[in-house]
Order: C-alpha cells, then structure tokens, then sequence
C-alpha cells in the first residue's frame, strides 16, 4: 500500500480535466492505497456545500482525505462551515507534513 498526497488547484468548472484527476485519486483508494487529497487555489471551489461536484462526490465515497487550503477558502470567502460534509479546511501545512511523511506527490 502507498501514500499519495495529490494536489488539485485547478478550478473544475473551467478545466475539464479535473475530473480525470478525481477518478484517479479515486482509483488509487479503491486499489488500497493511503490518498489525500488537498484543494487550493480555485480547486476549492467544488469544496463548498451545495456545490456540484460528482468527482469530488466520487473521492469522498471513497474514503479519501479531502483537505482544502485554508488560505484559498478565505481568499474565496468561504468558511469553514460553508464546506460540504467529507471535507475538512487544512492549512498548508499539511503538503509539508505529507512530503516529510514521503507520500508520493502530484500537484496539477
């Protein structure tokens, strides 16, 4: 079994292959591997509650950790309360701790 921190800062209602990226955080934890996933940037948009989003759906059915940045959620205005249930608002902090832990990163 493997760690995987995957990084998603793309905004899934303007680039079309962020949901190739949820399936495969979604793949990885379906085949038994260790996955996070953390939003930032305009990846936390899906983040919100009420947002529709059915990679993100996919990824929290699936067990994965959905983290998203707390930086980006407040230059959003979008507080932690405000996110859907499956995600938690992290800060940075938590890509340093997965690289120092030797997850396998990728950041798109």
């Amino acid at each position: 079994m493997s760690k995987y921190l995957l990084i998603e800062s793309r905004d899934p209602y303007e680039s079309g292959d962020v949901g190739h990226y949820f399936d495969l955080a979604e793949g990885l934890a379906r085949g038994g591997d260790d996955v996070t996933l953390f939003l930032v940037q305009n990846g936390v948009l899906p983040a919100r509650r009420g947002a529709r989003s059915d990679g993100l759906d996919a990824a929290i059915k699936a067990g994965i950790e959905i983290l998203a940045d707390d930086f980006s959620l407040r230059e959003r205005a979008i507080g932690a309360s405000d996110l859907r249930a499956g995600v938690k608002s992290s800060p940075l902090d938590a890509v340093v701790d997965g690289l120092a832990d030797g997850a396998k990163t990728i950041w798109h």
